[in-house]
């Protein structure tokens, strides 16, 4: 029983981008698929794929590099966690790290990053963050 899925999604993913592994399966959740959808949009992962079997779902993400072999991802933290909240107004999430970076968000309007929050007025719940 994993308690933080979000949690143990980007350490999966991490772990996998560390060792330069084409794919690596994570647990389905709803929020996951949202997270992994900012994730494409952004370009830090080629794709990712709900896999059914035995009644059970998964996902199947297949992870970006560039052309020498070094993975996109060069740091992917959680930010809020079960045990401390961490909200932010739209003012705090205007940049991060020069624009080369993502915030993912769970606002009102869905799960997006934080740019887009910017753009739509809106803040919430900051989920993680990657560069």
């Amino acid at each position: 029983m994993v308690n933080d899925i979000i949690a143990d999604s980007l350490t999966r993913i991490r772990n996998a981008s560390m060792r330069r592994l084409d794919t690596t399966t994570l647990y389905y959740a709803k929020i996951v698929v949202s997270i992994l959808e900012v994730f494409q949009a952004k370009g830090f992962i080629e794709g990712y794929k709900v896999i059914e079997q035995n009644k059970k779902q998964s996902i199947n993400v297949v992870l970006k590099y560039d052309e020498k072999g070094y993975s996109v991802i060069n740091e992917i933290t959680r930010i809020s966690k079960p045990g401390r909240r961490v909200y932010k107004g739209k003012d705090a999430l205007k940049r991060f790290k020069n624009g080369y970076g993502t915030i993912v968000v769970s606002t009102s309007k869905g799960v997006i990053a934080n740019d887009e929050a910017y753009k739509a007025n809106v803040g919430g719940e900051a989920l993680c963050s990657i560069w």
